[in-house]
């Protein structure tokens, strides 16, 4: 990865300021991405050019005691709220809506919320997936702009956890699954 651009935050305009004042002030080296609006983590990535295994969607959730946290998990994933209850410790675990993501994290497109959970005083923690990776990209606050870091340095900055949080596939369609 290339060493962290001069350019002033302002330069892009489709990147979160917060978020990368926030990347710069804990040295974290970062690239920033715009690429065409996209919606999804898998779509996001092929903008990218990049693994979508190695692109991190963020999903968020609150536990039965009214934690909120977020967890990170690649692209290609999807949450096990079994394993999101047993990770968290909790009785239950829902997915939070889009009004609710909307208020968390204002400034934020809804589904485009980065992978630094400090920014919203929220803990974070990722699938294990996520350790292999020797980067990782994220949605920088918009459907339109990412930044890709380099793995360790953004564990150590953002201190995230790991446990086992992806569902595994069988291939078929959530419904089949029910």
């Amino acid at each position: 990865m290339a060493p962290t651009s001069v350019t002033p935050t302002s330069a892009y305009p489709g990147a979160l300021p917060r978020l990368l004042e926030w990347l710069e002030s804990r040295g974290v080296e970062h690239d920033v991405h715009e690429h065409a609006e996209t919606f999804t983590a898998r779509q996001t990535a092929r903008a990218e050019g990049v693994d979508p295994r190695t692109f991190a969607k963020v999903v968020a959730v609150r536990t039965d005691d009214q934690r909120t946290v977020l967890l990170v998990l690649d692209a290609t994933d999807h949450v096990d709220l079994r394993k999101a209850r047993e990770a968290l410790l909790a009785d239950d675990v829902r997915l939070l809506t889009e009004a609710e993501l909307t208020a968390l994290a204002p400034g934020c497109d809804a589904g485009a919320m980065p992978a630094v959970g400090a920014l919203f005083d929220l803990p974070m923690v990722a699938d294990l997936a996520v350790r292999d990776d020797t980067a990782v990209s994220f949605n920088a606050g918009t459907h339109t702009c990412a930044v890709r870091v380099d793995r360790a340095e953004w564990e150590r900055a953002t201190g995230v956890t790991y446990a086992d949080l992806a569902g595994e596939s069988d291939g078929r369609p959530a419904w089949a699954r029910s």
